[in-house]
């Protein structure tokens, strides 16, 4: 059986810092009410006009040469994200032309912040059934373009910022090495916890001044419901998937989980029996970045040498509609 692993990494982050200092001049908020509900001290916010794609660009440039490739040596590209440039067409559509690349697929895969799981699950699939080789596989957000930066929107306008990251998917020389098994799941009725309606198309138009003035705009989330299932299908899904390789929680050298919330992961790791330092967090860092926040996790776990070849790895997500998903692989 042919078996895919990740063959090089690369993020971006912008330079902007924003702390929760900065926001309490925003709103009714402070460092400590942010800390105690989140673990965010601080997040890096996009320029005004940067796009989502150009976050992407540079995040992609460093996973090509940490593979030691060049971008005509790719032959696929899945661009996960919940923020594209444009409603349509797809972000790996204005992705692929910046990187001086034409006609090779691209899809976007709209999983929010289990985008990656879901693209690294799909590009598994693809270089195993050998249709193709060499695939770029991106996360990339620009989160700050879209909050509501008052007091009515401040319970989610402290959790996320803005960033990339990247990988390159393909055959493993190495059979006992790269991606073991990937684990999806989801659970739509639990779509209008977390979203962000924007506009309807059952309507026409699909967007009126009087849904803007209604606060469509901007993401709606119930945070209590969020936190509660998601400490629970965390800890299932990374358990079906260690049952799955006959592996145990104590097999594993790192576990590497969406960084949505630092409590949330704090609870799944305690849940699991894991030390909390075998649950990585950079949340604090950089807050959430949805679809960028694994590989991102990924490269700074990389250049922190948590991972060496042979570490047995887990990513682990879960977010919007509900989604969720784990992907265990070996390095």
């Amino acid at each position: 059986m042919i078996r895919s692993r990740i063959l090089g990494v690369g993020k971006y982050l912008p330079e902007k810092r924003v702390t929760n200092f900065d926001l309490a001049k925003m709103f009714n908020t402070s460092d400590e009410w942010i800390r105690k509900r989140t673990g965010i001290v601080e997040r890096r916010f996009a320029e005004e006009g940067v796009y989502c794609s150009d976050l992407a660009l540079e995040a992609s440039k460093e996973a090509l040469k940490n593979a030691g490739m060049k971008a005509e040596d790719l032959d696929f590209i899945i661009f996960a994200t919940l923020s594209p440039d444009h409603l349509f067409p797809g972000n790996g559509c204005y992705l692929q032309p910046k990187m001086g690349l034409s006609e090779i697929g691209c899809m976007d895969i709209r999983n929010q912040c289990s985008g990656f799981v879901y693209s690294l699950a799909t590009a598994d699939a693809f270089v195993k059934t050998g249709m193709y080789k060499r695939i770029l596989v991106v996360g990339a957000e620009v989160h700050s373009s879209g909050l509501n930066f008052t007091d009515e929107g401040r319970d989610v306008a402290v959790i996320f910022g803005d960033g990339a990251g990247a990988v390159i998917v393909g055959p493993s020389d190495d059979p006992s090495r790269g991606i073991l098994s990937n684990h999806l799941h989801a659970d739509g009725s639990f779509a209008d916890i977390l979203h962000l309606i924007m506009f309807d198309i059952s309507k026409k138009p699909c967007l009126t001044h009087e849904m803007l003035d209604q606060g469509c705009l901007w993401p709606k989330m119930k945070g209590k419901e969020v936190f509660r299932v998601a400490v629970t299908k965390i800890p299932e899904v990374i358990q079906e998937a260690l049952k799955a390789n006959d592996l145990k929680v104590e097999d594993v050298d790192l576990f590497i989980p969406h960084q949505a919330n630092l409590r949330i992961n704090q609870f799944a790791a305690a849940a699991l029996g894991v030390p909390e330092e075998k649950f990585y967090s950079n949340i604090q860092r950089y807050g959430n970045t949805t679809a960028a926040s694994l590989p991102i996790a990924l490269c700074e776990a990389l250049d922190e040498g948590l991972i060496k070849e042979g570490s047995i790895v887990v990513f682990v997500a879960f977010g919007a509609g509900f989604t969720w998903g784990a992907t265990v692989m070996r390095w």
